[in-house]
């Protein structure tokens, strides 16, 4: 799943050789991101290209060698004249007088060399990581190249073209990992290998052999023909290419240099918030183009912008009860809410304001849908997977603080507020409150130690984030008690998580929509929804973030035979607010509904409820002593340990495997839930209340 897809794509044809571009955005002045060696296509764009081109026209094209433009056979058709001319050529395609050129690595020379010999088409050069020969490339590349191997044999011979004949894979592998040597880059890293897997050794061969040329030196004279504006981009721990190659190049060109602490060669990829923020202000400066202004704020009330994670619904039932019980300290509080679907359906329907900038999000439930198959969610992945999305929309909010003052940001399990808010304490502009009902990424033994060692590396990533920042939450608050923690390690060498959190934590006990107490008698709420006509209602729910389409159709065949136990059994399955009823073919006297806005209040007049995994859902009908059956998402780790160990407690529901349940396990199961209720444990009624004194504190 794309945080943005191209609206326009094709490909220009040049001397014979087609090129393939894509267009995003309608900006009045263009981006073009030159695309870098042909080991990688144009995707290594993917953490800038959706956020400019909310502003900007921006430009990709793939090389020729790699992605979806042609791949020659010949080294001639490599030749660093060649590519300056593919530039031009994708630009004149277009219709594009005049860009601002990003380039990375040997792209960076490509943009330099644009812009010294077709000045009239360049507005701007930003560069990362510069290849450029007139700084002598690291020696055991160089030597390794020349098959000198004398010193080194073992580790670099596999920058030898005959390596790469040898054992391709193996040296991509190799390659990227002095790409993204930065500490947990895993996602970076991958990312790369399989861009760079579509491409072979011998395309990366000829391009090595090809790059002299007579027609176009990069040389400093070159450099020094440079009049365009520029800025040089260079991590200080470059393992590819000597940071001196970006020093030089500023200093012939006269442009800005930002150097990045710790930063590898790919610092575009790994700090992309920090790059994305330094190209839009540089961009700001020397072209005039938009740029966040600050705009001051007279009104007296205090404001916050809130955060609600929109995979499932949840999260916005229990943020809204944490509003609520704010305005009872804050009477005149503002609320904007940033917010995407479904969470925005909720929000309507409880009148509550969503920000404009919220149309800009890239929708996060569409991804997770993407991700999932049968009843099936590898969360972590997922999650994991959302990174272009996650760095979308961070942008989005970073753009709305630095407009806009607010009081406070509760951000509640706002995954890319906390982790770039952590990687550049700088980029700071409020107050945050961060909440979470689990912390911890948690490995299935049977997905191998890949998993184990992925879920490790991010869990020492937060830890290290927390402890060495520990002003950026301002206030950490886990949706629960100290008994909720799973009695887990974080990994291995890490600490334990009923050891770690409670030092980085408080507890506001378990936050609920509305507390069942609320809602007045059982037996007026059965008057009320129709459910107190002698009949066994059931409901059968599978939360927001429309997942849940298999587990439906599952327990629609089940239903035939639980009506021959129970007779009078009624069945009203609540498709959700991202599944369209009409995908299902019901039994009879089965009833479908879509989005309803209180279900909370249904679940606690049925007699049984049939549900997914999700915590809110599980706890609000533990809160209300209504039996369930749970069916967690196979690989979906929160749902199958965190929230499973919380129901435990709680003595809550019965767990139900998906995969081992056919119709007629679940129509006995549901029987037998009937016939013997569990009496869960009581859950808060106060949790939502805590919280806001927490909060209010901050204000």
């Amino acid at each position: 799943m794309r945080a943005k897809l191209p609206h326009t794509e094709g490909t220009t044809d040049r001397d014979g050789v087609n090129l393939h571009y894509e267009v995003y955005g309608d900006g009045a002045e263009t981006i073009l991101f030159v695309p870098t060696w042909a080991l990688i296509h144009s995707r290594v764009w993917k953490a800038q290209v959706p956020y400019l081109s909310e502003r900007f026209r921006v430009i990709t094209f793939d090389p020729r060698g790699n992605g979806k433009s042609d791949r020659p056979d010949n080294p001639d058709a490599y030749t660093i004249d060649k590519i300056v001319a593919d530039v031009i050529a994708v630009m004149d395609e277009i219709g594009v007088e005049k860009a601002a050129l990003v380039g990375l690595s040997f792209s960076s020379a490509i943009a330099f060399a644009v812009a010294a010999y077709h000045p009239d088409r360049v507005s701007a050069v930003i560069s990362t990581g510069a290849w450029s020969p007139i700084v002598p490339p690291k020696k055991e590349r160089a030597d390794a190249y020349a098959n000198d191997l004398v010193d080194h044999p073992q580790l670099w011979q596999k920058y030898n073209p005959d390596y790469w004949r040898k054992d391709y894979p193996d040296f991509v592998r190799f390659f990227l990992d002095r790409v993204h040597n930065e500490p947990h880059s895993t996602k970076q890293h991958e990312d790369a290998v399989a861009w760079a897997l579509e491409g072979d050794a011998e395309m990366l061969i000829m391009t090595q052999e090809a790059r002299d040329t007579p027609e176009i030196a990069i040389d400093e004279d070159m450099y020094r023909k440079v009049q365009c504006p520029s800025l040089i981009c260079v991590g200080d721990n470059d393992d590819v290419t000597p940071p001196e190659t970006s020093f030089a190049i500023a200093e012939l060109t006269g442009g800005e240099l930002q150097v990045f602490e710790g930063g590898g060669h790919a610092i575009h990829a790994r700090f992309p918030a920090r790059f994305n923020t330094l190209m839009r202000d540089f961009l700001a400066r020397h072209l005039g183009t938009w740029k966040p202004e600050s705009r001051k704020v007279t009104s007296a009330p205090k404001r916050v912008l809130y955060l609600s994670s929109p995979i499932g619904l949840g999260h916005a039932r229990r943020d809204l009860a944490v509003t609520r019980e704010l305005r009872k300290l804050h009477p005149d509080l503002q609320v904007d809410w940033l917010a995407q679907d479904p969470v925005i359906r909720f929000l309507d329907a409880n009148t509550e304001r969503v920000h404009p900038a919220s149309k800009l999000l890239a929708n996060e439930s569409a991804h997770i849908e993407a991700e999932c198959g049968e009843h099936d969610l590898h969360a972590f992945q997922a999650i994991r997977n959302m990174d272009e999305i996650l760095i979308k929309n961070f942008m989005v909010f970073q753009e709305v603080l630095e407009e806009e003052s607010y009081d406070l940001v509760i951000a509640d399990e706002a995954w890319d507020v906390d982790h770039y808010w952590h990687e550049h304490p700088d980029l700071k502009k409020a107050p945050m409150a961060w909440f979470t009902d689990f912390v911890g990424w948690l490995p299935f033994a049977e997905n191998g130690p890949r998993e184990a060692f992925l879920t490790t590396d991010y869990n020492a990533e937060m830890i290290k984030h927390v402890e060495g920042h520990p002003d950026v939450r301002d206030r950490s608050i886990f949706v629960g008690t100290s008994d909720d923690i799973v009695n887990r390690d974080f990994g291995d060498g890490l600490p334990q998580m009923r050891d770690w959190i409670p030092k980085h934590f408080e507890f506001s006990d378990y936050i609920i929509g509305q507390h069942p107490s609320e809602f007045g008698s059982r037996d007026d709420l059965r008057v009320e929804f129709g459910y107190d006509d002698g009949r066994t209602t059931c409901i059968v729910a599978v939360g927001g973030s429309g997942v849940g389409a298999a587990l439906i159709q599952r327990i629609l065949k089940a239903v035939p035979l639980a009506r021959t136990r129970i007779p009078e059994l009624r069945i009203i399955v609540v498709a959700g607010p991202r599944l369209d009823p009409a995908m299902f073919d019901l039994p009879d006297g089965v009833e479908m509904r879509a989005f309803v806005p209180d279900l909370d209040r249904h679940l606690a007049a049925c007699d049984l409820a049939l549900v997914q995994g999700g915590l809110t859902t599980c706890m609000e009908l533990a809160a209300a002593g209504t039996p369930f059956l749970y069916f967690p998402l196979r690989n979906h780790f929160e749902q199958n340990f965190h929230v499973a160990s919380r129901l435990e407690r709680y003595n809550a529901g019965r767990k139900m495997i998906f995969a081992e349940s056919d119709p007629e396990r679940i129509a006995t199961a549901m029987l037998e839930e009937l016939g013997a209720p569990r009496i869960p444990n009581t859950v808060a009624a106060d949790g939502a209340s805590r919280a806001a004194a927490m909060l209010h504190e901050l204000l």
